[in-house]
């Protein structure tokens, strides 16, 4: 799941000497989108069409494909398989500061049905199969014109959306064809399409979560979310092994001695936490806190925190993941009362129009900061 939306994807200098190729599209769904699929030590393995490659760097910088010496290397248009991941396109292949470097060029509507499967079960109903399709095909447009100069537009992971690529389910592939390339848009382009597992209740601003207000990603109530395994949640922490989270990342506080929610946001979600301990106290964000937590033991930031007979602090929430945008299991549970793919988007996205991609809509406004 998603979820590293609003921050996009770093990039630094380590990746610089990597130019992107954009292969001009026959369709608008062939637009070609740039994943990060890997960056590791020796040795990598891919196959393409069935055929092997081992990548290896020599002495850290000189890359070689089943030992000839290569400067960088382009795959032919197939079928790829690079540990868990497969995927039909290109992969390109560099090496960079130890690094080997693997990078996937995959067909939108193809990196689309990667998402879907990793981001959403394929039994769900077809409404839901639906909405979610447009809404990760609007984020790869999005992410891709926001990293137009950079080396590549999103990741594999929650940091962008999770992919997981080829041998998809019938469900997920007449979902993606159904939708025929339509995306959401405001003012033209295609939107910040954000979304998480289930919202406790009721979905978050960016605003309030991001410190960014924009007009389509307002805080929504949301129903039949009550299938959710994150509906509701519970964490039990000690006073040490908190002591020794916060000490991990500089706070060193002593011994524990209280948890205190001080602010909230518009939606209940915790906007500032106060730790206290026998050497003093700080004051954290609730997005710092999850952080430090982790993102599976503090599943969102609407909790309450009590400290039990023990003296442990117990975090009893709901919802999973930042809260801002669609809800899937809010999606599914729309989609279950029979509510089309169209009413379920503008729910969540309230604003924005829902049409059908075309290559020449790529601009020269592609290049631009989220700032605009």
């Amino acid at each position: 799941m998603l979820l590293g939306g609003w921050v996009g994807i770093a990039v630094g200098l380590w990746l610089s000497v990597l130019a992107p190729v954009r292969a001009e599209a026959r369709s608008a769904c062939e637009t070609p989108i740039r994943i990060l699929i890997q960056r590791a030590a020796n040795p990598v393995d891919l196959t393409v069409d069935g055929k092997k490659y081992r990548f290896k760097l020599h002495r850290g910088r000189e890359l070689s494909v089943n030992g000839s010496k290569v400067g960088a290397w382009m795959s032919p248009m197939g079928e790829h398989r690079l540990g868990e991941v497969s995927l039909f396109g290109r992969v390109q292949v560099r090496a960079h500061q130890g690094e080997v470097v693997v990078i996937g060029h995959v067909p939108l509507d193809k990196y689309v049905e990667g998402t879907l499967k990793g981001e959403m079960p394929s039994r769900w109903a077809e409404e839901a199969l639906r909405a979610q399709a447009v809404v990760s095909r609007t984020y790869a447009l999005h992410e891709r014109a926001m990293h137009a100069e950079a080396p590549y537009d999103v990741a594999t992971t929650t940091q962008s959306q999770v992919y997981l690529g080829g041998g998809v389910a019938e469900s997920i592939r007449r979902a993606v064809k159904d939708t025929d390339c339509r995306v959401l848009t405001h003012g033209g382009d295609p939107i910040l399409a954000v979304f998480h597992s289930a919202a406790g209740g009721k979905t978050a601003s960016s605003g309030e979560v991001w410190g960014r207000d924009l007009t389509y990603l307002v805080s929504q109530q949301v129903g039949g979310e009550d299938d959710s395994p994150d509906t509701y949640w519970r964490t039990q922490l000690s006073p040490s092994e908190l002591r020794g989270l916060l000490a991990s990342r500089g706070h060193r506080l002593g011994r524990v001695r209280g948890v205190r929610i001080v602010a909230r946001s518009s939606s209940g979600r915790v906007k500032q936490i106060e730790i206290s301990g026998s050497s003093g106290q700080i004051e954290i964000s609730g997005g710092r806190f999850r952080t430090l937590l982790g993102n599976r033991r503090l599943r969102s930031t609407l909790f309450e925190v009590r400290e039990d007979s023990r003296g442990d602090f117990v975090f009893v929430g709901s919802g999973r993941g930042h809260g801002v945008g669609m809800s899937q299991w809010g999606a599914r549970a729309m989609a279950q009362r029979g509510v089309s793919y169209p009413q379920i988007l503008s729910n969540f996205y309230p604003g924005t129009r829902l049409e059908k991609w075309r290559a020449s809509a790529l601009s020269s406004r592609e290049v631009g900061s989220r700032s605009d």
